[in-house]
């Protein structure tokens, strides 16, 4: 028997979509990702972009404060017993995640551990194929899988993250680690400038570290970072090292120099990796239409249509713009709702 909704992706757009499809009687199946070792090297673990964050400042309703009595009774007590300790400030990205999750369980949504491998969406109901090789149907499908960070794949790089190292400046740039003091942002790019204009809101100095000897960046936006005085460009560098120790984490960053140069080394107690993001979208190539950077398109504004009636796409995996957690969550629930009424206008609501 079809199922009536499958949402795949298990970040904020994935949850979000799921209580409000749950909260319609859809009975949601959701794919959450396997646990695999090719999985966490990728940065696609069940749950998201999130749930490798630390402090979650920005996303509304989680004011700092000691969450720890609410965790311990909303949250499955297995899940709970594996989980973290609190911080006792705000909420974590692990914490808010998992919060998600058990919300749309409560609402009744069902949940497999697994990655989906394989879609065909030339036959309805669709047919969609797990990596243990199990077959799914629906006349309905939301694809919530998210996009990726892109990093270097530096050793230290990876022993920081989160503990200085970041790819995100929004999210992370304005967490008290980092204010009034000097910090290091990799790229050239108008989403560089972007992100080293807002740290500079917050930080002493921000060096922007650019492979080149002139940015990518429109000119406009080149001429913002220049003009800045918060703003040093060290340019034709790249990042050979990120600097820390266990007690502070990151400290500094060794830079190599494209031109024959020696290294230097400076001061920092934050890294923003500002080079991109890859869109999870490698298993819907030629089955959805995406974009040049191979995001999911939206086909109709305001909506969360793709290329395919009846598949819709919510958070980061179509958005390559906003990319916070709000908005993959509002888009989520969009989806939901772009999934019940077509299914009605349809009449392909299915009785289980």
């Amino acid at each position: 028997m079809p199922e009536k909704l499958i949402i795949i992706g298990s970040g904020p757009a994935g949850w979000t979509a799921a209580i409000y499809a749950a909260r319609a009687s859809l009975e949601p199946l959701l794919f959450e990702g396997a646990v695999t070792e090719e999985n966490r090297l990728a940065g696609t673990l069940p749950l998201g972009q999130l749930a490798l964050s630390t402090e979650v400042e920005n996303y509304p309703g989680f004011p700092a404060g000691n969450l720890e009595g609410y965790l311990d009774d909303a949250i499955d007590k297995q899940k709970r017993a594996y989980m973290a300790p609190h911080l006792k400030e705000g909420v974590s990205g692990p914490e808010l995640m998992e919060l998600m999750r058990q919300q749309a369980i409560n609402f009744g949504a069902r949940v497999i551990t697994d990655d989906i491998v394989e879609v065909d969406f030339d036959n309805r109901p669709f047919k969609l194929t797990a990596s243990d090789g199990t077959a799914h149907q629906a006349p309905a499908v939301i694809v919530a899988t998210g996009a990726r960070a892109n990093y270097l794949g530096l050793p230290s790089e990876e022993k920081y993250k989160n503990r200085g190292v970041s790819a995100c400046a929004v999210c992370d740039g304005a967490l008290p680690r980092f204010r009034n003091r000097p910090l290091v942002v990799v790229g050239g790019g108008d989403a560089a400038v972007e992100e080293t204009e807002y740290l500079s809101k917050f930080a002493g100095t921000v060096y922007m570290v650019h492979r080149r000897d002139q940015l990518r960046a429109s000119k406009i936006m080149a001429r913002r970072a220049m003009d800045n005085p918060k703003i040093q460009i060290q340019w034709n560098r790249t990042l050979a090292e990120v600097l820390g120790n266990d007690t502070d984490g990151v400290t500094g960053v060794r830079l190599s120099s494209t031109i024959g140069q020696g290294d230097l080394e400076l001061e920092a107690s934050g890294v923003f990796l500002s080079i991109g993001h890859t869109p999870n979208t490698r298993f819907l190539e030629g089955k959805l239409e995406l974009s040049e950077k191979k995001y999911v398109k939206w086909t109709t504004p305001g909506r969360t249509y793709t290329s395919v009636e009846g598949v819709f796409a919510a958070g980061d995996v179509a958005d390559d713009y906003y990319r916070q957690a709000v908005t993959a969550a509002g888009t989520g629930c969009m989806a939901a709702l772009d999934a019940e009424r077509w299914l009605a206008v349809k009449g392909l609501q299915i009785e289980n």
